[in-house]
């Protein structure tokens, strides 16, 4: 198990985080912002479908020989007070100038409403790529359909065939369009029983967005 570091993030609002650090004798040069699903509905940086990314991004991946790639950091953070969305795209901005401050490289990673967010905060930010794992295609007023065209950055979208909770289509359709990496699973919104099998598409894409290959 990798190093866990408890973390403030910058910002008027009360953001705490966690970050994930690898295990090696060198340092990483590179950081994936992780956004948890919906406050509302339980959802936290303890969400497996973070957690499982984050420990996979951290493991060197090597031949055992001390030959391997060096691990990826991951900050995971809970959103201040609920505030309809527009609070928590402030705490995800802020998580990622938290990252960009401390790291040369910086990769946005979401689940669902985190998903959502990720999509957001990459039309905004300077970062390396983002992955959105089974987003809603909105929050409120904050359309990310519309995120997708301001994005300059690889984007990988994650979805559940048989998901009947986040409306994804859009989102799915207009990635297509603009040639983003979209990739379909037989699983439903939560991806019950498939985590695992969900990390290494995502963190395969991260490492080789973020040259970590």
């Amino acid at each position: 198990m990798s190093p866990n570091e408890p973390v403030l993030v910058g910002g008027a609002r009360d953001v705490r985080g966690t970050l994930t650090v690898p295990d090696s004798s060198s340092e990483t040069t590179a950081c994936v912002v992780a956004c948890p699903p919906h406050p509302q509905m339980g959802g936290s940086r303890s969400d497996a479908r973070l957690t499982t990314v984050s420990n996979e991004l951290a493991r060197e991946n090597g031949n055992g020989n001390g030959n391997g790639d060096g691990g990826i950091a991951s900050l995971r953070f809970d959103y201040g007070e609920w505030a309809e969305g527009v609070g928590e795209h402030t705490d995800t901005l802020n998580a990622v100038r938290w990252a960009s401050d401390r790291y040369d490289r910086v990769g946005l990673y979401g689940f669902s409403f985190g998903g959502t967010l990720a999509l957001l905060a990459g039309a905004e930010m300077d970062v390396a790529c983002v992955s959105a794992l089974a987003p809603a295609s909105r929050i409120s007023e904050l359309d990310a359909v519309d995120a997708l065209d301001a994005i300059d950055c690889p984007v990988q979208i994650v979805y559940g065939e048989r998901d009947s909770t986040a409306e994804w289509e859009p989102i799915v359709e207009r990635a297509r369009a603009l040639n983003d990496t979209v990739e379909g699973m037989r699983a439903d919104h939560f991806f019950v029983g498939q985590t695992e099998k969900v990390a290494a598409r995502v963190v395969e894409f991260l490492r080789t967005e973020l040259n970590i290959s």
